[in-house]
């Protein structure tokens, strides 16, 4: 028989959150081993039963590449700052696929879960956390092809390299805190699937990968980089192709942007967790 010690010490008590504030960083990290089992669920699922399995990865942004290397490389004549379009172009469409996926699976992730939202406690915040595990795997397969593009074309990374990890995270921040307020407001207002694939197209055309920052007018370049992807981009471009790169206040209006989303997105889905199980 078990002393009352031992039953007290067993018994978790699961309290609502308060109104407002940070996610326990704390908690996530205890519920570690249930994101990985999240992450290897989804990996598995995503290539079951697909004859191109991982290539799939690197299948989208690929062909993207192409589609834009015919249209606004050959025909609309873009620059590319002195390096071949299709290089110019899918070093871009890396972060901004990794961008796009992340938003997209991340603001249907507590919907997509209802089943085991409402039937134990974990903290929510590993769906999102899943969906960004998984499109940096993808952001992994797809960056080799990068490799080979750029030993075909004969260019070498330039020295600012090792600033590539900064702009990844900057890269799976903004897209992290994208994912939190569009997962919290799916939550309530299920427009929100409907909207979401047209709010990445346009996101698409107002960031960087088809042209370069450069042919915005500088007067306006500061209002854009409101736009967290342009400092990201700009940045991907300069640490592996050597490009002119992202001006200081650029970088730093796209980072306080980033900032900003992911703080706001943070406290705003610890202010909704609360109600999840109940409307999911």
């Amino acid at each position: 028989m078990r002393s009352r010690s031992a039953e007290s010490a067993a018994l978790h008590v699961v309290r609502p959150t308060a109104a407002w504030g940070l996610p326990s960083f704390r908690e996530v990290w205890q519920f570690r081993e249930l994101a990985y089992c999240l992450v290897w669920r989804e990996i598995k699922v995503r290539y079951k039963q697909t004859a191109l399995g991982a290539a799939w990865a690197v299948v989208q942004p690929f062909f993207t590449m192409v589609v834009f290397s015919t249209f606004f490389g050959r025909l609309g004549r873009l620059p590319s700052e002195n390096l071949p379009y299709p290089l110019f172009a899918y070093c871009a469409l890396l972060p901004w696929q990794l961008f796009a996926f992340v938003v997209a699976e991340a603001s249907s992730s507590v919907v997509a879960n209802q089943r085991l939202i409402t039937k134990v406690y974990f903290p929510r915040l590993i769906l999102p956390i899943v969906a960004v595990a998984v499109g940096v795997v993808d952001f992994g397969i797809a960056f080799a092809i990068l490799v080979l593009m750029m030993g075909y074309y004969g260019v070498s990374p330039s020295l600012a390299m090792w600033t590539l990890p900064v702009w990844l995270l900057l890269a799976v921040a903004a897209a992290l805190g994208a994912g939190l307020w569009l997962a919290a407001l799916n939550v309530r207002y299920r427009d929100v699937r409907y909207t979401v694939p047209l709010l990445i197209q346009l996101w698409l055309f107002a960031s960087p990968v088809a042209y370069p920052i450069a042919i915005v007018p500088p007067s306006w370049r500061t209002l854009y980089a409101l736009n967290p992807m342009v400092g990201v981009i700009e940045g991907f471009r300069w640490a592996l192709l050597g490009t002119r790169g992202v001006s200081l206040p650029v970088a730093a209006v796209s980072a306080a942007a980033v900032a900003a989303a992911v703080v706001g997105g943070l406290v705003y889905f610890r202010r909704t967790e609360r109600v999840f199980a109940d409307l999911v």
